[in-house]
């Protein structure tokens, strides 16, 4: 077991993050964003950007290749709508995905916006860990990150 401080100073424990969200066990602040027969889309639970979304596999897998096909395209039509949502409902006009298969969690990809005020730490990939650090740090208006949940949310049911 792990103990995971999130990001509203809440702790829990776990052996897998990923599968205590996308089963229910562990809420996400602001809840589940949307959800697919395969997939789970939620709020990122460490770092407090709003619109920052991580999306995890419902099955507990590592890597990309080991999606069987009907979840390859399930996967891609729900980044591609999460995404648009993204652009719609809060105005994201550039995002950064990353996934990587060395994490203690299982299959998930994080859809980091950017906003004016992380360029100060760069425009390129070394950038982000400062500006999850920084966020985490210094966000202290949950409100405003959860106005952002439940816009995405709406915006993915219509």
């Amino acid at each position: 077991m792990r103990t995971i401080t999130l990001s509203n100073g809440d702790m829990v424990e776990v052996d897998c993050l990923s599968c205590a969200l996308t089963s229910g066990t562990v809420e996400p602040e602001g809840g589940v964003i949307a959800e697919t027969e395969h997939f789970h889309a939620h709020q990122d639970v460490a770092y407090p950007i709003r619109g920052l979304v991580i999306v995890a596999s419902k099955r507990h897998i590592k890597g990309l290749d080991e999606l069987t096909e009907d979840e390859q395209q399930d996967y891609i039509t729900f980044l591609t709508k999460i995404r648009k949502a993204q652009r719609e409902t809060l105005g994201i006009e550039h995002v950064y995905y990353f996934y990587n298969e060395d994490t203690t969690h299982h299959f998930h990809l994080w859809m980091v916006p950017r906003y004016d005020w992380m360029y100060e730490f760069g425009r390129s990939v070394e950038s982000v860990r400062p500006v999850l650090l920084h966020a985490r740090e210094n966000e202290k208006d949950h409100a405003h990150v959860l106005e952002g949940i439940r816009l995405l949310t709406e915006g993915l049911k219509e």
